[in-house]
Protein backbone atom coordinates (compact mmCIF):
# COMPACT_ATOMS: atom_id res chain seq x y z
CA UNK A 1 0.00 0.00 0.00
CA UNK A 2 1.39 3.39 -0.98
CA UNK A 3 1.60 6.53 1.07
CA UNK A 4 -1.82 7.70 -0.11
CA UNK A 5 -3.58 4.32 0.01
CA UNK A 6 -4.20 1.60 -2.51
CA UNK A 7 -2.87 2.23 -6.00
CA UNK A 8 -5.52 2.88 -8.66
CA UNK A 9 -5.61 0.99 -11.95
CA UNK A 10 -6.90 2.49 -15.18
CA UNK A 11 -10.17 0.79 -16.15
CA UNK A 12 -9.40 1.46 -19.82
CA UNK A 13 -5.81 0.33 -20.42
CA UNK A 14 -5.12 -1.56 -17.17
CA UNK A 15 -2.07 0.53 -16.34
CA UNK A 16 -1.24 1.97 -12.96
CA UNK A 17 -2.50 5.50 -12.43
CA UNK A 18 0.23 7.79 -11.12
CA UNK A 19 -0.19 10.43 -8.43
CA UNK A 20 -2.66 13.16 -9.49
CA UNK A 21 -3.21 11.30 -12.78
CA UNK A 22 -6.66 9.86 -12.10
CA UNK A 23 -9.64 10.89 -14.22
CA UNK A 24 -12.78 9.69 -12.48
CA UNK A 25 -15.50 7.93 -14.50
CA UNK A 26 -19.02 7.00 -13.48
CA UNK A 27 -18.04 3.40 -12.78
CA UNK A 28 -14.25 3.39 -12.83
CA UNK A 29 -11.02 5.31 -13.26
CA UNK A 30 -9.01 6.48 -16.24
CA UNK A 31 -5.38 7.53 -16.54
CA UNK A 32 -4.43 10.86 -18.07
CA UNK A 33 -2.82 9.16 -21.08
CA UNK A 34 -6.14 7.56 -22.06
CA UNK A 35 -7.92 10.84 -21.35
CA UNK A 36 -5.66 12.64 -23.85
CA UNK A 37 -6.95 10.35 -26.61
CA UNK A 38 -10.56 11.51 -26.19
CA UNK A 39 -12.07 14.20 -28.38
CA UNK A 40 -11.06 17.70 -27.21
CA UNK A 41 -14.72 18.71 -27.53
CA UNK A 42 -15.95 15.94 -25.21
CA UNK A 43 -16.91 17.31 -21.79
CA UNK A 44 -19.06 14.66 -20.11
CA UNK A 45 -16.31 12.41 -18.79
CA UNK A 46 -17.47 12.18 -15.16
CA UNK A 47 -20.87 10.84 -16.19
CA UNK A 48 -19.40 8.40 -18.71
CA UNK A 49 -19.10 4.67 -18.13
CA UNK A 50 -16.01 2.60 -18.84
CA UNK A 51 -17.75 0.96 -21.79
CA UNK A 52 -18.74 4.31 -23.35
CA UNK A 53 -15.17 5.59 -23.03
CA UNK A 54 -13.85 2.46 -24.73
CA UNK A 55 -16.36 2.98 -27.55
CA UNK A 56 -15.20 6.56 -27.97
CA UNK A 57 -11.56 5.49 -28.12
CA UNK A 58 -12.47 3.05 -30.90
CA UNK A 59 -14.16 5.92 -32.75
CA UNK A 60 -11.08 8.09 -32.20
CA UNK A 61 -8.79 5.37 -33.53
CA UNK A 62 -10.91 5.00 -36.68
CA UNK A 63 -10.84 8.80 -37.04
CA UNK A 64 -7.09 8.64 -37.72
CA UNK A 65 -7.79 7.11 -41.15
CA UNK A 66 -10.11 10.01 -41.98
CA UNK A 67 -7.44 12.50 -40.93
CA UNK A 68 -4.88 10.75 -43.14
CA UNK A 69 -7.25 11.03 -46.12
CA UNK A 70 -8.16 14.66 -45.41
CA UNK A 71 -7.23 17.14 -48.14
CA UNK A 72 -7.82 20.72 -47.01
CA UNK A 73 -9.13 23.03 -49.73
CA UNK A 74 -9.61 25.97 -47.33
CA UNK A 75 -8.18 26.86 -43.91
CA UNK A 76 -9.44 29.60 -41.56
CA UNK A 77 -8.23 30.89 -38.21
CA UNK A 78 -5.08 31.53 -36.20
CA UNK A 79 -5.56 30.19 -32.67
CA UNK A 80 -7.70 27.30 -33.91
CA UNK A 81 -7.86 26.35 -37.56
CA UNK A 82 -11.08 25.34 -39.27
CA UNK A 83 -9.94 23.08 -42.12
CA UNK A 84 -12.40 22.29 -44.90
CA UNK A 85 -12.25 19.49 -47.47
CA UNK A 86 -14.84 20.62 -50.00
CA UNK A 87 -14.28 17.64 -52.30
CA UNK A 88 -15.01 15.09 -49.55
CA UNK A 89 -17.68 17.22 -47.88
CA UNK A 90 -15.93 17.23 -44.51
CA UNK A 91 -14.27 19.59 -42.04
CA UNK A 92 -12.17 19.42 -38.89
CA UNK A 93 -10.86 21.86 -36.28
CA UNK A 94 -7.15 21.65 -35.46
CA UNK A 95 -5.13 23.44 -32.80
CA UNK A 96 -1.60 22.49 -33.89
CA UNK A 97 0.30 22.36 -37.15
CA UNK A 98 0.87 18.63 -36.72
CA UNK A 99 -2.81 17.85 -37.09
CA UNK A 100 -2.20 14.21 -38.06
CA UNK A 101 -0.71 13.55 -34.63
CA UNK A 102 -3.38 15.71 -32.98
CA UNK A 103 -6.13 13.62 -34.62
CA UNK A 104 -8.92 16.27 -34.90
CA UNK A 105 -12.46 14.94 -35.23
CA UNK A 106 -13.40 14.75 -38.93
CA UNK A 107 -17.06 15.70 -39.37
CA UNK A 108 -19.26 15.42 -42.47
CA UNK A 109 -21.03 18.53 -43.72
CA UNK A 110 -24.35 16.70 -43.40
CA UNK A 111 -23.83 16.46 -39.63
CA UNK A 112 -23.63 20.24 -39.17
CA UNK A 113 -26.84 21.46 -37.51
CA UNK A 114 -25.97 25.16 -37.26
CA UNK A 115 -23.22 27.77 -37.15
CA UNK A 116 -23.22 30.88 -34.93
CA UNK A 117 -20.82 33.83 -34.84
CA UNK A 118 -20.03 35.26 -31.40
CA UNK A 119 -17.89 38.40 -31.27
CA UNK A 120 -16.98 39.21 -27.68
CA UNK A 121 -16.55 42.90 -26.87
CA UNK A 122 -14.83 44.16 -23.74
CA UNK A 123 -14.08 47.71 -22.68
CA UNK A 124 -11.86 49.39 -20.09
CA UNK A 125 -12.24 52.98 -19.08
CA UNK A 126 -9.25 55.23 -19.67
CA UNK A 127 -8.55 57.34 -16.60
CA UNK A 128 -6.52 60.50 -15.89
CA UNK A 129 -4.91 62.01 -12.80
CA UNK A 130 -6.25 65.11 -11.13
CA UNK A 131 -4.08 67.73 -9.43
CA UNK A 132 -3.92 65.61 -6.25
CA UNK A 133 -2.75 62.54 -8.12
CA UNK A 134 -6.11 60.74 -7.96
CA UNK A 135 -7.43 58.74 -10.90
CA UNK A 136 -10.62 60.27 -12.28
CA UNK A 137 -12.74 59.82 -15.37
CA UNK A 138 -12.57 62.00 -18.43
CA UNK A 139 -15.63 64.04 -19.28
CA UNK A 140 -17.09 62.50 -21.33
CA UNK A 141 -15.65 59.07 -20.32
CA UNK A 142 -13.12 57.46 -22.63
CA UNK A 143 -12.97 53.71 -23.23
CA UNK A 144 -10.53 51.25 -24.80
CA UNK A 145 -12.24 48.37 -26.60
CA UNK A 146 -11.07 44.83 -27.34
CA UNK A 147 -12.66 42.11 -29.47
CA UNK A 148 -12.37 38.32 -29.70
CA UNK A 149 -13.88 36.31 -32.54
CA UNK A 150 -15.58 33.00 -31.78
CA UNK A 151 -17.35 30.54 -34.01
CA UNK A 152 -19.83 28.02 -32.60
CA UNK A 153 -20.46 24.95 -34.78
CA UNK A 154 -23.33 22.69 -33.70
CA UNK A 155 -23.05 19.11 -34.89
CA UNK A 156 -24.56 15.65 -34.62
CA UNK A 157 -21.96 13.46 -32.93
CA UNK A 158 -22.35 10.76 -30.26
CA UNK A 159 -19.76 12.40 -28.00
CA UNK A 160 -20.32 16.16 -28.36
CA UNK A 161 -22.86 18.47 -29.95
CA UNK A 162 -20.96 21.75 -30.11
CA UNK A 163 -17.56 23.03 -31.19
CA UNK A 164 -16.75 26.47 -29.80
CA UNK A 165 -13.42 28.00 -30.78
CA UNK A 166 -11.68 31.37 -30.84
CA UNK A 167 -10.16 32.26 -34.21
CA UNK A 168 -7.81 35.10 -33.20
CA UNK A 169 -4.57 34.56 -31.28
CA UNK A 170 -4.75 37.94 -29.55
CA UNK A 171 -7.55 40.42 -29.03
CA UNK A 172 -8.17 43.21 -31.52
CA UNK A 173 -7.79 46.52 -29.63
CA UNK A 174 -9.23 49.95 -30.40
CA UNK A 175 -7.78 52.58 -28.05
CA UNK A 176 -9.00 56.11 -27.35
CA UNK A 177 -5.84 57.90 -26.39
CA UNK A 178 -6.10 61.35 -28.01
CA UNK A 179 -9.14 63.65 -27.97
CA UNK A 180 -9.44 66.87 -29.90
CA UNK A 181 -11.42 69.89 -28.79
CA UNK A 182 -15.15 69.83 -29.32
CA UNK A 183 -15.58 66.29 -28.03
CA UNK A 184 -14.08 64.49 -31.03
CA UNK A 185 -11.50 61.79 -30.41
CA UNK A 186 -8.86 60.20 -32.55
CA UNK A 187 -9.08 56.44 -33.16
CA UNK A 188 -5.78 54.66 -33.69
CA UNK A 189 -4.57 51.08 -33.81
CA UNK A 190 -0.89 50.29 -33.65
CA UNK A 191 -0.10 53.99 -34.01
CA UNK A 192 -2.07 54.25 -37.27
CA UNK A 193 -4.84 56.84 -37.17
CA UNK A 194 -8.31 55.69 -38.20
CA UNK A 195 -9.86 59.16 -38.06
CA UNK A 196 -12.05 60.92 -35.53
CA UNK A 197 -15.47 60.15 -34.13
CA UNK A 198 -17.71 61.99 -31.68
CA UNK A 199 -20.35 59.28 -31.17
CA UNK A 200 -18.81 58.07 -27.90
CA UNK A 201 -17.74 54.72 -29.36
CA UNK A 202 -15.55 53.93 -32.36
CA UNK A 203 -16.83 51.90 -35.26
CA UNK A 204 -14.75 48.68 -35.08
CA UNK A 205 -15.05 48.26 -38.84
CA UNK A 206 -12.44 50.98 -39.18
CA UNK A 207 -9.96 48.34 -37.99
CA UNK A 208 -8.47 46.16 -40.71
CA UNK A 209 -7.93 43.32 -38.24
CA UNK A 210 -11.55 43.47 -37.05
CA UNK A 211 -12.82 43.31 -40.62
CA UNK A 212 -10.54 40.41 -41.51
CA UNK A 213 -11.68 38.28 -38.57
CA UNK A 214 -15.32 39.16 -39.10
CA UNK A 215 -15.02 38.10 -42.74
CA UNK A 216 -13.31 34.89 -41.62
CA UNK A 217 -16.28 34.10 -39.37
CA UNK A 218 -18.73 34.75 -42.19
CA UNK A 219 -16.71 32.66 -44.65
CA UNK A 220 -16.67 29.68 -42.26
CA UNK A 221 -20.40 29.95 -41.68
CA UNK A 222 -21.10 30.20 -45.41
CA UNK A 223 -18.85 27.24 -46.26
CA UNK A 224 -20.34 24.93 -43.63
CA UNK A 225 -23.98 25.88 -44.12
CA UNK A 226 -23.79 25.68 -47.92
CA UNK A 227 -21.89 22.40 -47.65
CA UNK A 228 -24.57 21.04 -45.31
CA UNK A 229 -27.33 22.11 -47.70
CA UNK A 230 -25.63 20.46 -50.67
CA UNK A 231 -24.90 17.24 -48.76
CA UNK A 232 -28.50 16.94 -47.58
CA UNK A 233 -29.88 17.65 -51.05
CA UNK A 234 -27.65 14.93 -52.49
CA UNK A 235 -28.77 12.48 -49.80
CA UNK A 236 -32.42 13.29 -50.47
CA UNK A 237 -31.92 12.80 -54.20
CA UNK A 238 -30.16 9.47 -53.63
CA UNK A 239 -33.02 8.24 -51.47
CA UNK A 240 -35.78 9.48 -53.76
CA UNK A 241 -37.73 6.83 -55.74
CA UNK A 242 -36.18 6.19 -59.15
CA UNK A 243 -38.86 6.31 -61.84
CA UNK A 244 -38.29 4.91 -65.36
CA UNK A 245 -38.55 7.43 -68.20
CA UNK A 246 -38.21 7.33 -71.97
CA UNK A 247 -34.85 8.78 -73.01
CA UNK A 248 -35.36 11.66 -75.40
CA UNK A 249 -31.99 10.88 -77.04
CA UNK A 250 -32.19 7.16 -77.80
CA UNK A 251 -35.83 6.33 -77.03
CA UNK A 252 -34.97 3.60 -74.51
CA UNK A 253 -36.84 3.20 -71.26
CA UNK A 254 -34.28 4.01 -68.61
CA UNK A 255 -33.81 4.99 -64.98
CA UNK A 256 -31.67 8.17 -65.06
CA UNK A 257 -28.53 8.32 -62.97
CA UNK A 258 -27.76 11.00 -60.36
CA UNK A 259 -27.00 13.47 -63.18
CA UNK A 260 -30.20 12.71 -65.07
CA UNK A 261 -28.38 10.80 -67.81
CA UNK A 262 -29.57 7.70 -69.68
CA UNK A 263 -28.03 4.44 -68.51
CA UNK A 264 -27.79 3.24 -72.14
CA UNK A 265 -26.62 6.15 -74.28
CA UNK A 266 -25.37 8.51 -71.59
CA UNK A 267 -27.41 11.40 -72.97
CA UNK A 268 -29.75 13.70 -71.07
CA UNK A 269 -32.72 11.44 -70.43
CA UNK A 270 -35.08 14.28 -69.46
Amino acid sequence: MGLFGKKKICSICGGEIKLLGNRKLEDGNMCKDCAKKLSPFFSDRRRSTVDSIKEQLEYREANKDKVAEFNATAVYGDRYKVMIDEDAGRFMVAQTRNYREENPDVIDFKDVTGVDIDIDEDRDEEMREDSQGNEISYNPPRYNYSYDFNIVIRVRNPYFDEIRIQLNNSSVYINHSDYSSGGDFNISIGGVSLGTNNSGKPDPHQSVDYCEYEKMCNDIKAALTSGRKQAREQAAAANAPRIPVVCKCCGATTIPDMNGCCEFCGGAAQ
